[in-house]
């Protein structure tokens, strides 16, 4: 009997060790699992977004480089989740091989429980027909030796209750785990069916992209046109920037110059009152002791405390790098949070997506020309708001040819810029919060709705798509 516990014991922690490592292979995939369902979420809402924008104007669009742009984020998210799914059969592969594994494993503990199981009640049965049970209860010689005996036996039964608990247990385990490869199974062939239908859809926007590139190759002279404009949009985009920038950076510096001026003269005053002071107690000790009298302890204190204050002015006098910008402290704050927002700032519209992309790349269809994004191009819904994504004050707000109203907002020595506005609700020198409107996207003759948005640390243009939350 104590050898069948003993034995129950270690196959109960041999079970338990695997368990525990099968447990934490399972954690870990489920968290692949988890991850690749919000990607595959995340995506299919970018997807979405894209596919209602071009429906949205699909009866007033014309074939022209704003729908080649959309078509080509179609396709790159179209790709994407083919991508995905891909790795969604992959990690079901990988889901059905755990279960197997585990199926297997409990399979082979079953076995080992019936088999000690079957061990236990042929060697009860055997004992039962050598002794029985009450026979050996009352054999025993003493009332303690008695206790022990109905102990051992009733130890006996529990056990072998447990055994069957234990084995009904690992049944209803294995039958799950069946039951979940086969769900896994049919999961994986209908990623099979859906991939083959986003494949389908990928090669249709495929097809449609050559289309219109064909048809945008036969209009080279009007493209050639509008790349000219589109130049000139930019630089004069570029330069009124520039010049918001260059005003800031030379009203900062008066006001500093000013600000310094006037701590200057503030400072001179200050030493000239020192200094006479100083003098008035230099002379009155002088004049005690010319008259051979002990110097007033106030004069010598007074003398004292002066030049100790002077020291420590010295020391503490270290250069600002703060007014390397000679931004004040408000607007340093501004920066610094700014800065620190980086990744997580909203975007400048709830809804979109990335048309075009910060930097230098070739035209879409113009061979051997390129073109520089000093920002990018977010295609949204028409009559879409446009908000601001930090707080700020409005430096400018304008209009020119090319891209509608322009409004410029400072944060510290950061600018955001929101160029081809159809309105504008705000105003200079207005202070705004983050997300709060400041108009709405404006539409063009073919149809789409783009907002140009820009980020400028002084003079140096940014990436904005390292600056918002992803999407």
């Amino acid at each position: 009997m104590c050898r069948f516990l003993i034995v129950l014991i270690g196959l109960s922690l041999c079970w338990l060790s695997g368990s525990v490592m099968a447990q934490q292979q399972q954690t870990q995939t489920l968290r692949n699992r988890q991850a690749l369902e919000k990607e595959k979420r995340q995506n299919l809402e970018r997807m979405t977004q894209i596919n209602t924008i071009l429906k949205q104007t699909t009866s007033e669009k014309q074939v022209g480089l704003g729908q080649l742009k959309a078509l080509n984020q179609q396709i790159q998210a179209q790709s994407n989740q083919i991508g995905l799914l891909n790795k969604d059969i992959r990690l079901t592969e990988t889901e059905i091989f755990e279960l197997r594994q585990a199926s297997e494993a409990l399979t082979k503990d079953l076995n080992k429980l019936k088999s000690e199981y079957a061990s236990m009640v042929y060697a009860a049965d055997k004992r039962r027909q050598q002794i029985n049970p009450l026979g050996f209860l009352f054999a025993a010689d003493n009332f303690n030796q008695l206790v022990a005996r109905y102990r051992y036996l009733r130890q006996y039964s529990n056990a072998r209750q447990s055994q069957v608990r234990q084995m009904n247990n690992v049944r209803t385990m294995l039958d799950g785990k069946q039951q979940a490869t086969q769900r896994k199974r049919q999961e994986q062939r209908s990623t099979l069916v859906t991939k083959l239908g986003e494949s389908k859809k990928l090669e249709s926007l495929k097809n449609e992209k050559n289309l219109v590139v064909k048809e945008l190759s036969q209009k080279e002279s009007e493209l050639a046109t509008e790349l000219a404009e589109s130049r000139r949009a930019v630089d004069r985009l570029e330069a009124m920037i520039t010049r918001i920038i260059a005003r800031e950076a030379r009203e900062r510096a008066e006001r500093e110059a000013r600000e310094r001026a006037e701590r200057e003269r503030l400072a001179k005053l200050e030493a000239a009152r020192k200094a006479a002071e100083r003098k008035k107690a230099e002379d009155a000790i002088a004049a005690a002791a010319k008259a051979g009298e002990k110097p007033a302890p106030a004069d010598v204190a007074k003398v004292e405390s002066i030049d100790k204050a002077a020291e420590t002015e010295t020391a503490a006098k270290k250069p600002d790098e703060r007014r390397n910008n000679n931004l004040n402290d408000e607007e340093s704050a501004l920066a610094s949070s700014f800065t620190a927002s980086r990744t997580r700032l909203p975007w400048p519209v709830t809804k979109g997506f990335i048309s075009d992309h910060f930097g230098r790349k070739a035209h879409p269809v113009l061979k051997g020309i390129y073109v520089e994004n000093q920002g990018i191009d977010i295609q949204t819904n028409a009559g879409e708001g446009v908000r601001s994504v930090y707080d700020g004050v409005v430096q400018d707000v304008t209009s020119m040819p090319g891209m509608n109203n322009v409004v410029a907002i400072q944060h510290g020595d950061y600018f955001t810029v929101y160029a081809k506005l159809k309105s504008v609700s705000v105003q200079i020198g207005q202070k705004v919060k983050a997300r709060e409107s400041i108009g709405t996207v404006a539409t063009d003759k073919n149809g789409v709705s783009e907002i140009q948005f820009q980020i400028w640390k002084e003079f140096t243009k940014l990436n904005p798509e390292t600056w918002l939350i992803p999407r």
